[in-house]
C-alpha cells in the first residue's frame, strides 16, 4: 500500500485527549486571566525583543524547564540588551548605571 493510497480520516468517535495549552495563554506563562501574563505584560510596557524574553523567562523560571536554565537564558538576554545600548550609544542618564553601580547595595 502506498502513502498516497491510506485514508487521512479523524475517527470522530475516539475521545479527544486533554492536552496542556502551549501556545496561547500557556500556564507557565501565568494564563489567560492572569492580568500579568507574560506577554500582556511586555506588551504594555513596549519592552522590544531582549527586554521582551528578560521578562519571559523570569517568569517562567520554575515553571517549565530548570529553574537555573531560565535565569540563565534571562541574563543573556538582558546582558545582550545592554551590550545593545552601549554600542548603539542609546546610555542616557536613565539607562547609563556603571557596572559598579548595577551592583551597589540600595539604602
Amino acid at each position: 500500500m502506498k502513502i498516497k493510497d491510506v485514508p487521512w480520516t479523524i475517527d470522530e468517535d475516539e475521545p479527544k485527549k486533554q492536552k496542556k495549552e502551549m501556545v496561547k495563554h500557556p500556564s507557565h506563562y501565568g494564563g489567560a486571566d492572569n492580568p500579568y501574563e507574560a506577554i500582556k505584560v511586555i506588551e504594555a510596557w513596549d519592552l522590544g525583543f531582549c527586554l521582551g524574553n528578560t521578562v519571559k523567562y523570569i517568569s517562567r523560571a520554575g515553571k517549565k524547564d530548570d529553574t537555573l536554565q531560565e535565569l540563565k537564558k534571562a541574563l543573556w538576554y538582558l546582558k545582550r540588551e545592554i551590550k545593545n545600548i552601549k554600542g548603539h550609544g542609546k546610555e542616557s542618564s536613565k539607562t547609563s548605571s556603571t557596572d559598579s553601580e548595577l551592583h551597589k547595595p540600595s539604602n
